[in-house]
């Protein structure tokens, strides 16, 4: 194999690794995590049964179970998502309209930096958008949410 040959090789295999094997080993760790997270759990469950069968299960199970996000929380992180990529994508723009007008560089390089950022600013307003429609049409829910958690609080 010459040296061109190994070149398209790794050209090749770069942008699938990227676009397949590394969102598979990523969804695959988080369902690792999860799985071991319910192991975890389970086993502190037979372990506090085994030590004391009167114990409240119930209660127990709400302690080391993960809590849950408020829609709230959840808008906002898609909030700070979108602004990310927004910006993201705008600086991806201004980047290669910069080193278009600059010149010296391979076009095709510049429109695929400027594709990458027109996606990017593409899912940043989508993300936008999602957060400002859940917020509207979820306000009822964050309402009753809101008000659930203060009742706990003042009940503790």
């Amino acid at each position: 194999m010459g040296h061109f040959e190994i070149s398209a090789l790794i050209g090749l295999l770069v942008p699938i690794a990227c676009g397949c094997i590394l969102p598979i080993f990523a969804i695959w760790m988080g369902i690792r995590k999860e799985i071991n997270d319910s192991k975890n759990r389970t086993q502190i469950m037979m372990a506090a049964i085994e030590k004391n069968p009167d114990v409240d299960v119930e209660e127990l199970m709400s302690k080391i179970s993960p809590k849950k996000k408020l829609i709230k929380e959840k808008l906002l992180n898609k909030l700070l998502a979108g602004c990310i990529t927004t910006f993201l994508g705008i600086g991806l723009l201004g980047y290669s309209a910069y080193v278009g007008y600059l010149g010296g560089s391979n076009s095709s390089d510049i429109k695929g930096m400027g594709l990458a950022g027109v996606i990017l600013l593409g899912v940043g307003i989508a993300l936008f958008i999602n957060y400002f429609m859940g917020k509207k049409l979820l306000a009822k829910e964050m309402e009753a949410e809101e008000r659930e958690k203060t009742e706990k609080t003042l009940s503790k």
